[in-house]
This record gives C-alpha cells, structure tokens and sequence, in this order.
C-alpha cells in the first residue's frame, strides 16, 4: 500500500505531469491522431518544465535576498514558506495529507462535473501543500485517522473549485475569455487585489502598467527583460549596502565581490522572468485546446485552474510592480506586528514575488496602474497578518519557526480551525456539510436562472428585437 502511495504521490504532486496527463486525455477523446496526441502531451510537459525551471531559477534567485533582508534589519521571527512548513507536517501527518490530496482530487472532478463550479484544478503542489495543512487541522482537532481523510478529502476539494471560482471574474478581465481559470493558494488574496483595485479605480481610468510612456533615450526600458534586471539591481545593492560586503561574501557569495554577486542575482531573476514567461506561452498554446476534449466528453465546459505564472504574460510590467508593492504591504504589517508586540511575520520573498506579481496582473486588468500598485499592496498585507492568526490552529506546528504563507490558508485554515476551537468536530462536519449545500444550492439557482433567460430571449419579441439588432449593425456596415 505505501509503495502505490509513493508511486500516487510522485505522479500527483508533479503538476507539470498533471497537466500533461490532462492533455493526453483531452487529445485522445477528440479522437486526434497519434501523432498530434503524442506532440500535445510532450510539449505540454516540455512547457510545465520549462515553467517550473523557470520559477526555481526566480526562487534561487530571492533566497539570497531574503537572507540579506534578515540580516540587514536584524529582523527574527516566522517566516512564511510553504515548502518548510510541509516538510515539518509531513514528518507527522505524512499518510493523511498523502490521502487527502488524492481523494480531495477526485471530490473536485466529481463536483466540477455536477455542479456550475466547472474548475479542475491543476496546480498539483499546492493542492498538496494545502492538503497538509487541512490533515493538521482535522488531526489537531481530535479526529480518527480515517475521518481526518473523509472529512479532508471533502474539504479539499471544495476548496479545489471555490477558490478558482473566486478569482475567474478578474481573470476574465485579464484573459479575455473564460477559458483557463488561476489554480493556486494565494487565490483569494489575488481576488482581493482586484476587488480593492475596483474600489479605488474611481470615476476616471488609470492608465495600464503596460503602457508606460519612457523618453526616446529611455526606451530600451520598453524590455521587460531589461527593466526587470535593472529594478532588481538597484533593490538587491540597495539592500545588500545594508547588509553589509562581509556578511554577503562570507555568507552568500562564496568569497565573490558582493556587488558582483548582487548585479548577477538580478540578472538571474530577470532570466528567470523570461524562462517562465516561454513556458507559459507553451503551455496555453497547448492546455486549452487540449482540455476542450475534457470540457466536451467528460465534465462539460470544464476549465482548467493553472498556476500563478499564467497570468504573466499579460501584464509583465505590472509583475514586478505588483511583486514590489506586496512586498511593501509585508514590510508595513511587520512594522505593525513590531509596533503591537504580536509574533512577528517576516515578509516570505518567494510568496511575495508570486502571489504578489498575479496580483499586480489582475489589479492592473480591473484598475490601472493604481489599481496594480493598491491591489498587491492590500495582498501583502493579507499574506502577512493572515499567516499571524492561523498559527494557534496549528497546534504544535504553529510554533515552529516557519508556517504556510499564501492567503488562502489563512482564510481556509481559519474557517476549519476557528469551528473546531468554537465547536470541536461536530461544528467542522457541520461546516463542510453546509459548504455541500451552499455549492448545490448556487447550482440550482443558477441554473434556473440561465433557464428563464434562455426561455425569454426564445420569445418572438426576444427574437424580433435580435433580428432588429442585427439589421442595424448590417446597416452600419454598409454606410461604413
């Protein structure tokens, strides 16, 4: 049983293998040829792996930062990483969140299938990481092993479409279509950033991020790739001068002359920038097509929830803006946590740079530029204060030395913890029975809905003012 459970879990917990199997399949029900099945699904893996290099070069690229940072302020305290906090779960609580994650998968096909929440979410590391984090909470709240997994594997995949749903509104603004959905537990700070971007846009409009005006002299900052390495330089110096030339050279160099190592971190960050955004472009080219076999045989109108990085491509200026104002956002509530005497969050730079740049993208779709900087910043400040209250649900892992760092662990992890610390576990299973009916019952009122329009645009008068429409616009076309 454990080997098939570690066979599972290096297939699963692999998205880039996820997404090509999704491929694979959506191919093969559209009854292509072997040859465009097999082309699909290797370049669906290539461009998930190109992706995936793309963002450990970007993360090896801010660890060095982060360290600084520390150093530099002599800030201590928790610091947010999903990656730490998992390894320390998984001592303990390993099994479960192993199970919950596989089954929570199956939840998630089973309710896009059946209910108006048409999500499969892709984003296979994640889901795991926040699988664990749910076998903590059942676990500490009391429950046998076996209803830690029933109960888990519900609460996930619950939270395998409802967290993608919350987002698609911004995500259509970004994408244009309805196609492709964000997968990924920085969601719901993500979905605040378009909601305070559409608070603040006021009555005028807020130009885009990417349309920012350089003088003639300026324009080779019109590259990303340029204007990104150049950001970076100027932040990682910045820093590093506080942080001081013996710490970085004894410490993170190697020996090598700081402000050379600090010029090169930037400039693998940009690389890193531009590796994910090829990836991306591979991967759409790819996934959609593909996952219309999907959306037509097996779970009508399916959409797929991919990783943060999806969004980059369409907003790359408001990357870096969005991934700087959220890191701002995380300074100013470690401020506060200082100020107010609590534990103290100390900004996670790669949860920062992720959940904060898709924020950016988003805030920039709904407001502008204002919109981007205002919509990330309100993200940094939830990723720093939420990870400060979920800690006393955690039990004993709430006390190490690092916790899960995105949005939605804290607003989810609160929802589970807060009712067993109110009710124990009769008030959890109420909580997630209830979290089944609210989704059904959407489903039902939606679809009644979507019946009496359709049933009112069927009538002659419906009809009548759409051939009237029609008409007019082939008028138009004429006079033009």
């Amino acid at each position: 049983m454990d080997a098939v459970l570690d066979v599972l879990l290096d297939i699963f917990t692999q998205p880039a293998v996820i997404v090509a199997l999704i491929a694979l399949i959506g191919l093969a029900v559209q009854g292509k040829g072997f040859s465009d099945v097999l082309k699909g699904t290797v370049k669906t893996l290539v461009g998930f792996l190109v992706l995936a290099a793309g963002a450990g070069v970007v993360v090896g690229a801010l660890n060095p930062f982060g360290d600084m940072f520390q150093h530099a302020f002599n800030v201590q305290g928790v610091v947010p990483n999903n990656e730490a906090i998992v390894a320390q779960v998984l001592l303990d609580y390993g099994s479960a969140a192993a199970l919950i994650f596989f089954f929570g998968m199956i939840v998630n096909i089973v309710l896009a299938a059946t209910t108006r929440f048409k999500y499969i979410y892709l984003s296979g590391h994640v889901a795991f990481y926040i699988a664990a984090m749910f076998a903590v909470i059942l676990a500490v709240a009391g429950f046998e092993p076996w209803a830690v997994v029933l109960w888990g594997s519900i609460a996930q995949g619950v939270y395998m479409v409802v967290s993608p749903a919350l987002v698609q509104p911004f995500m259509r603004k970004v994408t244009g279509t309805d196609d492709v959905a964000l997968g990924h537990t920085g969601g719901l700070g993500i979905a605040l950033s378009g909601v305070v971007a559409l608070a603040t846009r006021g009555k005028g409009s807020s130009a885009s991020t990417e349309k920012i005006n350089f003088p003639k002299g300026l324009g080779f900052l019109r590259d990303t790739t340029v204007i990104v390495a150049l950001s970076m330089a100027v932040i990682y110096v910045i820093v590093g001068l506080f942080a001081g030339a013996p710490y970085i050279e004894s410490e993170l160099s190697g020996g090598q002359n700081f402000i050379v190592f600090l010029v090169l971190q930037a400039a693998t960050f940009s690389a890193g920038v531009f590796i994910i955004l090829a990836g991306v472009r591979v991967v759409l080219a790819e996934i959609v097509p593909a996952f219309k076999g999907i959306s037509e045989k097996l779970v009508k109108n399916a959409k797929p929830a991919l990783d943060v990085p999806i969004v980059f491509p369409f907003a790359p200026n408001a990357v870096l803006i969005g991934f700087l104002s959220s890191f701002v956002g995380g300074i100013v509530g470690m401020l506060a946590m200082i100020a107010m005497g609590t534990t103290v969050i100390i900004p996670g730079v790669v949860a920062h740079f992720m959940t904060g740049a898709a924020s950016g993208v988003i805030g920039n779709a709904v407001g502008g530029r204002r919109g981007a900087v205002l919509g990330a910043f309100a993200n940094g400040i939830a990723i720093t204060f939420l990870p400060l209250l979920l800690l006393p649900v955690l039990g004993d892992i709430g006390f190490a030395n690092s916790t899960f760092s995105d949005a939605d662990y804290g607003v989810f992890g609160l929802i589970l913890g807060g009712v067993s610390l109110a009710g124990a576990q009769v008030a959890v299973i109420v909580t997630i029975v209830l979290s089944l009916v609210v989704l059904y019952g959407l489903t039902i009122v939606l679809r009644s809905r979507d019946k009496a329009a359709a049933a009112k645009a069927a009538t002659p008068e419906a009809r009548e003012a759409e051939a009237k429409a029609d008409l007019a616009v082939e008028e138009g076309r004429r006079a033009d």
